[in-house]
């Protein structure tokens, strides 16, 4: 009985640490390295709140509220 209330307490915390989401710098600088790594010229990337975006939405950050834009230049 112990190891099943171990195991649920760990499944808890674990899901709260992925419901808290990525930092937006980090995971706006790993899509610019992939970018980059493919060639990809002329663009910028920008931080908004969520439902804010002026361009295509390439990704979300801070538990879904911020969104990660990506515009040609």
């Amino acid at each position: 009985m112990k190891k099943v209330f171990l195991a649920v307490g760990l499944m808890m915390l674990a899901g709260g640490a992925m419901a808290a989401g990525k930092p937006c710098e980090e995971l706006k600088s790993e899509i610019a390295a992939k970018l980059d790594a493919k060639g990809v010229q002329g663009y910028t990337l920008e931080i908004v709140d969520k439902g804010m975006a002026a361009g295509k939405v390439i990704g979300s950050c801070e538990a879904g509220t911020k969104e990660i834009v990506y515009r040609r230049d």
